[in-house]
């Protein structure tokens, strides 16, 4: 019988026994970052956290989730649950923020390594297929109970789907326009910051809305290791069969899933017709210029 088990065990104790300065100086920074953001969000007054969000989904996202934000972010405070739903926006964000530094640097060197592409592909798929109860495991062993657990079992769970999106955003720049670029004389970084990434912008955008709408998932799931927030409202009205508590919980998290989806999907739709409306000016423009060119040949042939 081969004991997979055993030999995660004793991997575990090691890097418990041999990394202990290093997970404690991690969990040290990372405490910092989510009490920062938590701290930001509870010192700024309920309704203009609420207005403020409101314009973001309105300029985004339109009326229909503008409204939604207004009566949403409104129900949610009135439940009192308006400091659980913080502490579970302040764990998003950073788990969020800390999951893209290190998704869309990966994202790049897949595409950018086929190699390195073939080997990381099985990893994000375990990734991304594992239970999410299993990554709370090692988040405990290494770092104990809170909030510094909840947000690493968080940045692991939900960093695959930017990753894979970056990747293929710059797979699926055009050759010629990377080979034009090149004929130009850009060097790689330049081919990087001003062509690929550009063009791959709204395919990012997408999988960072994958990143969020997974984050708050995992965040849900992170309270049953004392992370706190809307995820151990639910947890109390499962324990402690308060059915009322429970979906009052839920409510507030779907209210809070829906702003933060709609938003970020809105910016995406906003990126997706600028550039395009700027192809379209820059095609324009390439038009006018053949057009005056042809002109001034007709011209000078007509003079002569």
């Amino acid at each position: 019988m081969i004991k997979i088990g055993e030999y995660i065990e004793m991997a575990v104790e090691w890097l418990t026994e041999h990394g202990a300065s290093f997970f404690d100086l991690l969990s040290l920074g990372v405490e910092g970052v989510i009490d920062g953001i938590l701290c930001i969000l509870l010192e700024i007054p309920f309704y203009i956290t609420i207005v403020t969000l409101t314009f973001l989904a309105l300029y985004k996202s339109g009326r229909e989730t503008g409204g939604f934000t207004l009566l949403g972010l409104s129900l949610v405070y009135g439940m009192g649950l308006w400091e659980e739903t913080m502490q579970t926006l302040a764990l998003v964000l950073s788990s969020t923020g800390m999951a893209l530094l290190l998704g869309i640097p990966l994202g790049i060197w897949m595409a950018s390594s086929g190699r390195c592409n073939k080997v990381l592909q099985p990893v994000l798929d375990c990734m991304q297929t594992m239970p999410a109860f299993v990554y709370l495991i090692p988040a405990v062993l290494f770092f104990g109970l809170g909030t510094v657990p909840g947000a690493f079992a968080t940045i692991i769970f939900a960093m695959p789907p930017v990753a894979r999106l970056t990747a293929l955003g710059i797979c699926q720049v055009p050759k010629n326009v990377v080979e034009a670029a090149r004929s130009f004389g850009a060097t790689s970084w330049q081919l990087l910051y001003k062509v690929q990434l550009p063009l791959a912008l709204p395919t990012i955008l997408a999988g960072v809305n994958q990143t969020i709408m997974m984050s708050l998932s995992m965040v849900v799931v992170a309270a049953m290791i004392s992370a706190g927030g809307l995820g151990e409202i639910v947890l109390k009205g499962i324990t402690q069969m308060k059915i009322g508590m429970g979906f009052e919980g839920g409510i507030a998290v779907v209210i809070l899933a829906i702003v933060l989806d709609r938003i970020t999907q809105g910016i995406a739709r906003k990126n997706r017709r600028s550039r395009t409306y700027n192809e379209r000016q820059n095609d324009y423009e390439k038009q006018n210029e053949i057009f005056h060119s042809l002109v001034g040949c007709y011209d000078i042939l007509l003079m002569r």
